[in-house]
């Protein structure tokens, strides 16, 4: 892997490939805006990660949530999500609000070097090997890759039954070894879409 994740880590980790969720949010904004005739804004990326960690199973309180986000460097920022830019506004950034502190790090996949599958794959490991953290929030290109996601997560099982293992999808997802929750739920709230609208 071309960058080292293994430095400090926390008990609660949420595990993004970037260019996934923001073309969920992409793909959510275009559809909402025909159904509900209105224009949709940006999604905010604070309120979505709240989200995320609520759907993760975190209770509000004085909670460290580390935020790991990988993306194409040749693709430096989110389209569809408030801040934008990976390098200057997201990685490295912390905000804090009711659920905890969230500390965003940002690393950018060279295709030259490695895939985003073996890079998201590697740092995944890492994550699940760390017998620090507890809760883990995975959210990775279920299209793509999320079959070799499933697999580890199956195999590893009686090895990480300490763990809450969420995988965000915008399906339901087959498997064991880790619970679920469907995406676009978090990314419809960060979107201003609720659930009144949609009836």
């Amino acid at each position: 892997m071309a960058v080292d994740i293994s430095g400090m880590m926390s008990e609660n980790v949420m595990l993004i490939d970037a260019e996934y969720v923001d073309k969920v949010a992409f793909d959510l904004s275009v559809n909402f805006e025909r159904m509900l005739e209105r224009r949709i804004p940006k999604a905010d990326l604070a309120h979505w990660l709240d989200c995320v960690a609520l759907d993760g199973g975190i209770e509000p309180g004085n909670n460290e949530i580390q935020v790991i986000f990988l993306y194409d460097k040749k693709r430096k920022k989110l389209e569809n999500f408030i801040p934008t830019d990976m390098e200057n506004e997201i990685g490295g950034m912390a905000f804090k609000d009711n659920i905890g502190e969230f500390a965003m790090e940002a690393y950018p996949v060279a295709e030259d070097m490695t895939t985003k599958e073996d890079f998201y794959m590697e740092a995944l490991k890492i994550i699940m090997y760390n017998e620090k953290t507890k809760c883990v929030m995975l959210l990775p290109d279920v299209e793509k890759y999320g079959m070799a996601v499933k697999d580890f997560l199956c195999k590893n099982r009686s090895k990480n039954k300490g763990k809450e293992v969420t995988l965000f999808a915008m399906e339901p997802q087959t498997g064991t070894g880790f619970g679920q929750q469907i995406l676009g739920y978090s990314i419809m709230s960060a979107l201003g879409i609720s659930g009144k609208e949609i009836g």
